[in-house]
């Protein structure tokens, strides 16, 4: 029998054995790992609460399938995907609290988001400090990309593109002449409202009122009134669909029956819940295409429907795609680092030099910027209470 003294000393090396043991398995200074499989991260940044949780969920979702569909492919290369979900809330201060968190976790190799433009331009420059790629489905400010961060892409139109495709549509198509603007006065909403409101004076309509009101607003009337005593052909609104919806159904309780306009934030099947039949004579354009025209945009939504049990929204495909070129820069750094786990700086290279990517629902090729080349402004129009929208055209850069 051993004695008590060392038995103690025969314990306390097996513990000591074993917990050595467990860390070499379980992570390392370059990350987690997961039995013989290295885990590698992808963030999705996007509001899971609030006011824009629809579209906020629609990117977590659609990012999650591409990781999910490319989970063998990364197996084989001796590399677990994990998806890690981030609710930034559509609140800039909680986006870039999470990208501090983020950033901090070394198997983290790319962000999908934000879906705010006024998230997405100051946790950017979190993720530019550290080397973090990021790739929104979603944010148009022109900001976003022109302060020229090295890790900053998107696969959807800018705003001065948007802006003035929607001004143009509005003056020739619809022949306003008279326009009232409302904007939410964040990054996207103004930005937007601006881009639009310059083109629409350049092609000679008259801006006759300007006013803003703020997120989480329920009554509008105020401003409403202005748009009634101004007698305005056509109301335009920056800003997002819990408002817009709002916003359209008070104006045509007030006899205000012309048409409404708006951008891609109102491109959700929230904005006609909330709405109702006032949404009729209504249009958007939207930097979100038809999902379903093409066979493989259709297969995808088929596949989300079976994975979630929901419905696509306008931003589902394009974290879809998102996902997908950021998952096939980080194949080709693992590839081109003799398929060990790359850095964040080989795969923010990677991932900037994508220039012909074939998505489900656009094509993908970045400019010096993150721009997408082959972004697209589409037109849409409510002529029930129905979502999506008819689509009544698409323009080009």
């Amino acid at each position: 029998m051993l004695s008590k003294k060392v038995l103690s000393l025969a314990m306390t090396a097996t513990l000591a054995l074993g917990f050595m043991s467990g860390c070499a398995s379980n992570a390392n200074s370059d990350g987690e790992e997961s039995g013989d499989k290295k885990v590698i991260k992808i963030v999705t940044q996007s509001p899971l609460s609030g006011g824009s949780a629809t579209l906020g969920e629609a990117i977590k979702l659609g990012a999650q399938l591409a990781i999910d569909q490319q989970k063998d492919t990364f197996a084989e290369l001796g590399f677990e995907l994990k998806l890690d979900a981030q609710d930034d809330q559509g609140d800039p201060k909680k986006g870039v609290a999470n990208a501090n968190l983020v950033v901090a976790d070394q198997s983290v190799l790319g962000v999908v988001g934000h879906l705010n433009s006024g998230v997405s331009i100051p946790a950017s420059e979190v993720y530019e400090k550290n080397n973090l790629v990021s790739i929104s489905p979603a944010s148009t400010a022109t900001d976003f990309t022109d302060r020229g961060l090295k890790t900053v892409s998107r696969v959807v139109a800018r705003d001065d593109f948007q802006g003035p495709a929607g001004a143009k549509y509005a003056v020739e198509k619809l022949g306003a002449k008279k326009i009232f603007v409302v904007q939410d006065k964040t990054a996207y909403g103004s930005g937007l409202a601006d881009a639009f409101k310059t083109a629409a004076e350049e092609l000679g309509a008259e801006i006759v009122g300007y006013e803003g009101i703020t997120v989480g607003e329920k009554d509008f009337n105020g401003v409403l009134n202005q748009v009634a005593s101004k007698k305005p052909d056509l109301i335009y609104f920056g800003g997002l669909y819990a408002e817009g919806g709002i916003l359209v159904k008070q104006a045509r309780e007030k006899g205000l029956d012309i048409p409404f306009m708006g951008g891609d934030g109102l491109d959700s099947s929230t904005f006609v819940e909330i709405a109702g039949d006032a949404v009729i004579n209504t249009f958007i354009t939207s930097v979100a295409g038809d999902t379903t025209k093409s066979e493989e945009g259709s297969k995808f939504a088929e596949d989300y429907k079976a994975a979630f049990g929901k419905s696509i929204e306008s931003y589902s495909a394009y974290a879809y795609d998102s996902a997908a070129v950021l998952l096939a820069g980080i194949e080709k750094a693992i590839k081109d680092n003799d398929n060990k786990l790359p850095s964040r700086e080989d795969v923010t290279k990677a991932v900037r030099a994508t220039q012909d990517y074939k998505g489900v629902v656009t094509e993908v090729g970045f400019d010096d910027k993150g721009d997408n080349k082959f972004a697209k402004i589409f037109i849409y129009k409510f002529d029930e209470a129905k979502y999506p929208a008819t689509l009544d055209g698409e323009i080009s850069q």
